[in-house]
């Protein structure tokens, strides 16, 4: 799907692999690596990258951090910490579309062109899918309206077939 001049798409693929400027890694407020989507980009951008985030001293849930991608094909690594889901009501939809927000801030002030975005915060977090992928769609679209030409490519990067088909229902149904 294209927006402007933004291609989107949804992808069941490795996010380790993506050949994009940047990934975002689902962290963890230590930066230190984790399990799941962290976990892998770790694992495959190698012990550069656990030694750089050390450097960072952290991240609050809702903001993000960028470090070099090391061993990956992407350049860069935009970790964001999303929200744990506590049944809706502590905030946790504006935290997770502030991850997305200041994930794309990054990728703006480095004058990147392409990113990837795993499904955050829907694994060990507990955010529902079909809530997080409204939300990720809905912030996305709304950084491309206030940044139009900004971006090339948006990816959502799904780890299996059902993420991957709730993350296009929302991304049709909001920008379709």
């Amino acid at each position: 799907m294209i927006i402007g001049n933004t291609r989107w798409d949804v992808l069941t693929a490795d996010i380790t692999r993506c050949t994009v400027e940047a990934i975002v890694n689902a962290a963890n407020s230590s930066l230190l690596g984790g399990g799941g989507v962290d976990g892998a980009i770790h694992r495959a951008a190698g012990p550069e990258l656990l030694a750089e985030c050390r450097s960072l001293g952290g991240c609050p849930t809702g903001e993000a951090r960028m470090t070099r991608g090391y061993n990956l094909p992407a350049a860069h690594v935009i970790h964001t910490v999303g929200p744990i889901w506590r049944g809706g009501g502590a905030g946790e939809h504006d935290l997770l579309a502030n991850c997305y927000r200041s994930s794309l801030g990054l990728v703006r002030d480095h004058a990147l062109r392409s990113i990837a975005f795993p499904a955050i915060s829907t694994g060990i977090y507990g955010f529902p899918k079909d809530q997080a992928s409204l939300v990720a769609a809905s912030a996305v679209r709304d950084e491309l309206a206030a940044f139009p030409n900004s971006f090339d490519l948006i990816l959502f990067i799904c780890f299996d077939e059902d993420s991957a088909d709730i993350y296009s229902r929302a991304v049709e149904e909001l920008l379709g």
